[in-house]
């Protein structure tokens, strides 16, 4: 069985609807799971509908804010909002949904803001959600905007942005962490020296017209899905948000 997985911040859903996105619904790559972040929407704001998918909101209690949904082909087993953690569950940051051979578990962390003043946080939220994902009992894929890039190769001006939120020493190292703990980057694993290859750009100094970006977007699976991947893909050729979607292929 081949599924077909995509992520994508789109930086406010309701915007980025109005720049095409059923256009990447339609487009052919027939995603059977589809995971969005900062949706900055409530459920009953959507006047728009998803055909031929199952939808699946956790929005955030201030409105307007960060918010994550889940589309997906199949029904699902179960659904978990957050990590059962009240001071994490208040801004919509993770959906879970159980299949039969995985979970699929979207999220957008947060991030640490200019002057770092949420690192510590940041830091909190990382070690409890390592730990969320190790509680579950299936291989699991996670996808998402993780607001960090790993390594220097991640960034087109590391040597510049090493005291900026996204590429502390403190947030790839949690990144280090989580990967060593059992999980794969699968883009890195299927390209692991291939550069210049972004998935947000600022919107300041036509960063996306010259490539000057970060990839801080990911799809993760357990070590024991390694062998599934077929593909990952990074689609900078689709707009609609300063983020581009990020797709895997997994044949299980």
């Amino acid at each position: 069985m081949t599924i077909k997985m995509a992520s994508w911040n789109v930086n406010g859903l309701r915007a980025c609807m109005g720049k095409g996105f059923m256009d990447f619904i339609n487009n052919g790559l027939d995603f059977d799971i589809i995971g969005l972040q900062e949706t900055k929407m409530q459920p009953d704001q959507a006047d728009f509908t998803f055909p031929g998918y199952h939808v699946y909101w956790n929005s955030a209690e201030k409105k307007g804010y960060s918010g994550t949904l889940v589309l997906s082909k199949e029904e699902p087993l179960n659904i978990r909002c957050g990590m059962g953690i009240e001071e994490h569950d208040k801004e919509g940051r993770i959906i879970t949904l159980e299949f039969d051979k995985f979970y699929f578990v979207t999220i957008y962390t947060p991030n640490s803001k200019r002057e770092l003043l949420r690192l510590d946080y940041r830091m909190q939220w990382e070690d409890a959600f390592r730990e969320y994902l190790h509680s579950l009992n299936k291989p699991v894929v996670v996808c998402g905007d993780l607001n960090v890039a790993h390594k220097e190769i991640d960034l087109k001006n590391p040597k510049s942005n090493v005291k900026n939120a996204g590429f502390t020493p403190e947030e790839r190292a949690k990144m280090t962490e989580l990967l060593d703990s059992g999980f794969i980057d699968t883009f890195r694993h299927l390209y692991p020296d291939k550069a210049d290859a972004y998935t947000w750009w600022s919107h300041f100094g036509q960063s996306r017209v010259r490539n000057v970006g970060w990839r801080i977007d990911y799809f993760l699976v357990s070590e024991g899905l390694k062998d599934a991947v077929l593909e990952a893909n990074i689609h900078p050729d689709i707009m609609g948000s300063d983020h581009c979607p990020i797709s895997v292929t997994l044949g299980l």
